[in-house]
């Protein structure tokens, strides 16, 4: 764990990297599916992304806009064998910290409500639930919580 924490760079998703994503989103089927040219088309719509690299090899990424004056995570997964080493983390603090740039005061994001690992690792991180969207997510039909937290 420690190893991984040294060797972690943050970075901004290029368009090499769109691979990379896609395969790490199929291994997370909680999270929404995008195609490769969402990934490859996200300034051109108003987003952001950032990947976790560990030894030259993508072990994450998260996906983020700017709504008003609000940070909204779209995407964010890990690797199966990289995760509880501390990326996630890692990710959230340095989308929070480009948030503040534009002096965003909080950060929300959806999340199915049957994804309990998800909202643990949320909690942990201070987002609370702050409202549901019913039926909001397909493939399987679900409810989407609506978590928020304070970008202090």
């Amino acid at each position: 764990m420690e190893s991984a924490k040294r060797n972690l760079k943050l970075r901004q998703l290029a368009t090499a990297d769109v691979d990379a994503v896609v395969a790490i989103q199929n291994t997370s089927p909680q999270i929404a599916q995008w195609t490769p040219q969402d990934y490859a088309g996200l300034s051109a719509a108003g987003m952001t992304g950032w990947v976790a690299e560990v030894e030259g090899r993508i072990a994450g990424f998260l996906i983020a806009r700017r709504i008003a004056s609000e940070l909204e995570i779209l995407n964010l997964a890990i690797r199966p064998d990289a995760r509880r080493r501390g990326m996630g983390r890692a990710l959230i603090q340095f989308a929070f910290a480009w948030g503040k740039e534009f002096g965003a005061t909080s950060a929300f994001l959806e999340v199915r409500a049957s994804n309990l690992a998800a909202l643990e690792f949320y909690r942990r991180h201070q987002f609370k639930e702050t409202g549901r969207r019913h039926l909001y997510y397909s493939n399987p039909v679900e409810d989407a919580l609506v978590l928020t937290a304070s970008i202090s």
